[in-house]
């Protein structure tokens, strides 16, 4: 059994004793509560084989079954034993993020109580029942209306029944009593609401997208693993390529997981799929209800579903018959988990392929390094939509150069040109779209005589004003402070450094007066559904400009969205991330190309500090190919993927000189297996970009190499025996595959 209890350093299969009074109903896949250590703790466990013996004489019992049939199959099991050895997670860990959140509740037994409604079945035949029916016209002619309703619909809710008959619940029940027809309760699955999108008819691809589908159906047909690149400009009509090769899938008997790399996009691809697709299409992502996420789970498993679209886990879908995994936006660093298990999307939609003989469609704007640069050596088969659907170009860039804007004593975040620009579109009747990767009001709050600054307590970051509540917040691990009058330190008059998106909010709501701002940030959308219906508000013109965060860079397709602006192109420039340009440069592509997507011609605004810059004005020209040589360059130069592999090893502490001590003993211990092998180097151990996190302090090691089932054996070894050394007591450490950062 796979127990949750079971720390990596001492993951194994335990094996346990069935009772007899369980004997028959445990199987493999089900979960179970078990005793373990020694005091005995009952925990949640995974019944990973049956087996007629142990090597062990001396076995604890199952102390309870938490399922009445499997949940997991042996393909989950196999999925997880793989992942148990390529991200450095549990084998329980793996499991678990195959099923819903809400199953693993109350230690596991939590079973979200099923919807069930009373259904009333027929008795009888159909043509048995219209006699019945007809015998009772004029004697009962209730009951007579409510059996020919029920022979010609089949089985229905009570509820269904009185709707549509105009009755009350006692005919039903007087047929019942006469053997007429049954109730019985029936499962009913909890649906999330979809708003279906308009019906196009059927689909016209233009050249370029016939060429490419044309390209990609024998991948997916010859019954081979495959992968390909879909390198689409930003309005090409990616999606209609998706949905002409699920349509494929789907008549030769095959299913299929598209993911979008945020909540935010889910309502619309759902609502273009749904047009198609109907109730064959499911949903999956952590925006969901419980309820809504279990049932559509359980709905796909039952095999009623042929299309899965939705985030990350969604990958991990229990569809059969996989033929085609869609990773739509594939370059977003949201497709990696930052919690154990530490898996890309990406790495297990491979496997998932590799398993099905399916095909792997990864696809962007702006390819990931990575994917182009295996696209280029041959891994992945490459396929290019280099102009948008409609014809039309793509849309001019206006570079703001944020200087010059200080020297004319602007020194808000909007600049004279993107404010001429805004009240263009206004006049227009035209809608803006407004990014900002900051969310809040000021990043920074400082002492203008002493220089103090508002850090948070329990880590080594600076806390956010918020404007809404008047508090500093911190953004990692949630603290907040009402911010005072003046400096704690020496009572002088406090400075506000930076602008998030409210800061932006109120500034746009000082400019222009009475126009309308819909602010979409991680401070707006904790609501369920809230990225729909704030959506559904921008589509349906109840608002001017959409002013976001990442949120609203990529997917989103608005007719009437003439002008994107760039609000601060430098934030992410100058990070200390190997990344950091790739990050920039996807993400004012990605920006940009949310303008001009319909008949009117659209345009773009970027706001820089440096308007030189490499980044920005490849970027500005959309001219990804340029920049993909300029970064492979400085990759090669510096050894960073994909020309090797980075893995990192964690290390974690609340006393920062113990943690040191742990951390130079870990190199030491590496150092010692890997001595002599030059095709791998450590760097570190170094403080963390954010050295202290909730009140524990945190060192990084770096293992430049190729991931290698030897190397990824030596490091798991190594991490095993350092954690049951008892001087490693209150250290915590893991590690990362495939280092994102």
């Amino acid at each position: 059994m796979a127990v949750s209890a079971a720390t990596f350093a001492i993951d194994k299969p335990y094996d346990y004793l069935i009772p007899d009074e369980m004997i028959g109903k445990a199987v493999r896949g089900m979960r179970a509560l078990v005793p373990f250590g020694r005091g005995n703790k009952k925990c949640v466990a995974v019944i990973l084989s049956l087996a007629n013996g142990s090597g062990y004489e001396k076995l604890k019992a199952i102390d309870t079954l938490l399922d009445d049939a499997s949940v997991l199959d042996e393909e989950n099991v196999k999925l997880a034993l793989w992942m148990s050895d390529r991200f450095f997670c549990t084998v329980f860990d793996a499991l678990r993020v195959m099923l819903p959140a809400g199953m693993w509740f109350k230690n596991g037994a939590q079973r979200l109580g099923d919807k069930t409604v009373g259904a009333a079945v027929l008795n009888q035949g159909v043509e048995e029942t219209l006699e019945a029916a007809a015998g009772k016209r004029k004697s009962a002619p209730k009951q007579a209306a409510i059996l020919e309703l029920l022979a010609k619909a089949g089985a229905m809710s009570v509820k269904d029944i009185c709707f549509y008959s105009g009755y009350s619940e006692a005919p039903v029940r007087a047929l019942e009593k006469q053997g007429l027809l049954s109730i019985k309760q029936r499962e009913v699955y909890r649906r999330p609401s979809v708003m279906p999108g308009p019906d196009v008819g059927e689909i016209v691809l233009n050249e370029e997208q016939s060429r490419v589908l044309e390209g990609i159906l024998p991948l997916m047909k010859n019954g081979a693993p495959e992968a390909a690149l879909l390198f689409g400009v930003t309005g090409s009509g990616k999606t209609l390529v998706y949905i002409k090769l699920i349509e494929e899938a789907i008549s030769f008997g095959k299913t299929t997981i598209v993911l979008v790399p945020e909540i935010s996009l889910t309502p619309q691809i759902v609502s273009v799929f749904t047009s198609y697709f109907g109730d064959r299409v499911a949903v999956l992502h952590s925006g969901l209800g419980l309820g809504e996420r279990n049932d559509e789970w359980k709905r796909i498993r039952s095999g009623c579903v042929r299309v899965v679209i939705g985030t990350r886990s969604a990958v991990f879908a229990p569809l059969a018959d996989i033929g085609l995994i869609i990773i739509d936006e594939e370059q977003e660093h949201t497709y990696k988990s930052d919690n154990s298990p530490r898996y890309h999307a990406r790495d297990v939609a491979k496997y998932r392929v590799s398993r099905f003989g399916a095909l792997l469609l990864l696809a962007s704007a702006t390819p990931s390094i990575e994917s182009m640069f295996n696209a280029k050596a041959g891994k992945y088969k490459l396929f290019r939509i280099p102009h948008r659907y409609n014809e039309k170009a793509l849309p001019p860039v206006i570079i703001a150069d944020m200087k010059r804007e200080i020297k004319s004593a602007n020194a808000g975040s909007i600049s004279s040109v993107l404010l001429y620009e805004l009240k263009k579109n206004i006049d227009a009747g035209q809608q803006s779209i407004l990014f900002l990767n900051r969310r809040g009001t000021h990043p920074l709050v400082t002492c203008g005589e002493c220089g103090y600054t508002f850090k948070c307590r329990h880590c080594s970051v600076s806390m956010t004003f918020h404007s809404s509540n008047e508090s500093l917040l911190c953004h990692y691990c949630g603290f907040t402070q009402k911010l005072p009058q003046d400096c704690p330190q020496c009572h002088g008059r406090l400075k506000f450094v930076g602008a998030g998106t409210q800061k932006v909010e109120n500034e746009l709501h000082e400019l222009l007066p009475g126009v309308r701002i819909i602010r979409m940030d991680a401070d707006t959308v904790g609501k369920v559904n809230a990225h729909a219906e704030m959506l559904s508000r921008f589509k349906d013109g109840k608002a001017q400009i959409l002013l976001g965060t990442q949120m609203v860079t990529k997917g989103l397709d608005f007719e009437n969205v003439t002008l994107v602006g760039v609000v601060s192109a430098d934030m992410s420039l100058y990070m200390s991330d190997y990344r950091a340009h790739e990050r920039t440069f996807s993400l004012i592509t990605q920006v940009v190309g949310r303008s001009g997507r319909g008949e009117k011609p659209g345009r773009a605004v970027i706001q820089t500090f440096t308007p030189g810059h490499d980044v920005i004005t490849l970027a500005s020209k959309q001219d990804y190919d340029s920049f993909y040589n300029r970064e492979i360059e400085l990759r090669e130069i510096l050894g960073s993927p994909p020309i090797r592999d980075l893995m990192s090893i964690v290390i974690t502490g609340a006393d920062e000189s113990n943690l040191q001590e742990a951390c130079r003993k870990l190199r030491g211990l590496l150092d010692s297996y890997f001595r002599g092998d030059k095709g791998i180097g450590l760097l570190g151990p170094a403080p963390a970009t954010v050295q202290k996190i909730s009140g524990r302090y945190r060192y990084r090691l770096l293992v430049s190499c190729r991931n290698s089932r030897a190397v990824r054996d030596t490091i798991a070894h190594t991490l095993r025996g350092f954690c049951k050394d008892k001087a490693s007591r209150g250290i915590s450490v893991y590690a990362d595959a495939d280092v994102v950062d």
